[in-house]
């Protein structure tokens, strides 16, 4: 079947006639096929042209009366390759690293197996990759799977690096290490926690230290994940919820329910009564590559679910007034957000793991989480409510057809499977990523 549009793009008037933009060869064939499609959509970038405008070619010329304005098909080649880059869960996402890290002949792989297994009893792992010289005092590191689900977008986004070369990029002295899957519990069960319950990123407190408290958490602790999703019960939790909001403001009950809790180890945004195994992970792959010792650090992070659909943010955790957040903006330009600003999509967190790499190496790093936006708050809330309703009150159903509903809805909030979605994370993660290269060479 052939596609309903010829699709020309230009950026100049010498769209104009539009004769100009083509060989002759090329025009010829062009102008049948236009004429076979019977429309045809012209994009020009000239603010004095028309703009996505769709023309019935009707004659061999530029005298085309415009019709209005539609939707666009994208080129499906553009699409195929865009999407090729996505997996369909933990176990794929892991053969295809391991093998485009093979294919390249200069990466160095390691694998930390976890003691955690998958759904069906099968063996779990963080793989590493390191690129470049081991000495080199200059290193980027992209993590994956911070928050388990989310680990679709940051696998992508590393394997798509693999597959253009990326690591062609760095200089004698730079290297670059991919940590795919850092919480493979979460990755391969579709949940965005480890197998302690533990929100990752809110796990890398000080132990030996008085934990931080919120309070306002545990207002709302029976009402976030309440015993019952149906019936008077949860009409009762969700009351109390709204009210708080009405009271109180919305930043507050993202505060109260995102930043981090340490008493309701079923709750939401749990930070552990320890550390996890997969920090524990992390910390023996900063052991094992000697990341202590490098002169600069710079860490991109990948999360998804907060914010506009598709668009990357880059968050810094720090503070605003810490120098991590002006090296960010430094490197990565303005777009750099900021919790204590009320510039950031998200509010100011415990237990981050830039917490972990500020204790390590100080204004020798600069770290940054590239959150890619989804569906609205109040989805997200939905999703993970069922989720940790199902493993703290349903544990023998996790795996019937409710439980599998309630995968299934958060996997689609935190990795939407759409064609347009993953462009905008590609496109984003490879600007990014070039910035990154570009501030180890500088």
């Amino acid at each position: 079947m052939k596609p309903l549009y010829t699709v020309i793009c230009s950026t100049s008037k010498a769209s104009w006639p539009l004769d100009a933009m083509l060989p002759i060869a090329a025009r010829i064939q062009f102008w049948r096929t236009a004429r076979a499609r019977r429309k045809m959509v012209v994009l020009d970038f000239d603010d004095r042209a028309f703009i996505g405008g769709v023309w019935p070619v009707t004659q061999r010329n530029s005298q085309l009366n415009f019709e209005g304005f539609i939707g666009m098909p994208m080129n499906n080649a553009i699409v195929d390759e865009t999407t090729s880059r996505f997996s369909s869960d933990y176990f794929e996402a892991r053969q295809r690293f391991r093998a485009c890290v093979d294919e390249s002949k200069v990466g160095e792989a390691a694998v930390y197996p976890s003691p955690a297994r998958g759904p069906r009893g099968e063996e779990l792992s963080t793989d590493v990759a390191w690129f470049g010289d081991r000495r080199a005092p200059k290193m980027g590191i992209m993590v994956s799977g911070t928050h388990g689900v989310e680990g679709y977008c940051g696998s992508a986004a590393q394997l798509d690096w693999l597959v253009g070369r990326g690591y062609e990029m760095l200089k004698s002295d730079e290297a670059m290490l991919l940590i795919h899957a850092l919480n493979p519990y979460g990755f391969a069960w579709d949940r965005r926690v480890t197998q302690e319950g533990c929100d990752l990123n809110r796990n890398f407190v000080d132990f030996a230290a008085p934990l931080p408290y919120n309070e306002t958490y545990d207002l709302l602790a029976d009402h976030l994940v309440p015993r019952e999703l149906e019936g008077p019960l949860f009409i009762s939790a969700e009351a109390a919820i709204e009210t708080f909001r009405k009271a109180r403001g919305e930043t507050a009950l993202r505060k109260a329910r995102t930043s981090g809790q340490y008493r309701h180890p079923t709750g939401m945004f749990f930070g552990g009564f320890s550390p996890t195994v997969a920090r524990q992970t992390l910390e023996r792959i900063v052991l094992d590559y000697d990341i202590e010792a490098r002169r600069f650090v710079l860490i991109v992070d990948f999360h998804t679910g907060l914010g506009p659909y598709g668009y990357g943010e880059l968050q810094c955790e720090q503070a605003s007034g810490m120098s991590g957040y002006q090296r960010a903006r430094d490197i990565f330009g303005p777009s750099v957000t900021s919790p204590d600003l009320g510039t950031s999509s998200a509010v100011a967190l415990h237990g981050t793991q830039d917490d972990y790499w500020q204790r390590l190496l100080g204004d020798r790093h600069v770290y940054v989480c590239l959150e890619f936006g989804t569906y609205p708050s109040e989805t997200a809330r939905a999703a993970l409510r069922a989720d940790h309703w199902l493993y703290a009150y349903r544990q023998t159903e996790i795996e019937t057809d409710i439980g599998r509903a309630i995968r299934r809805r958060l996997r689609q909030h935190f990795y939407p499977d759409a064609a347009d979605w993953k462009e905008m994370v590609l496109y984003r993660s490879r600007q990014v990523q070039r910035q990154m290269i570009e501030a180890l060479t500088y």
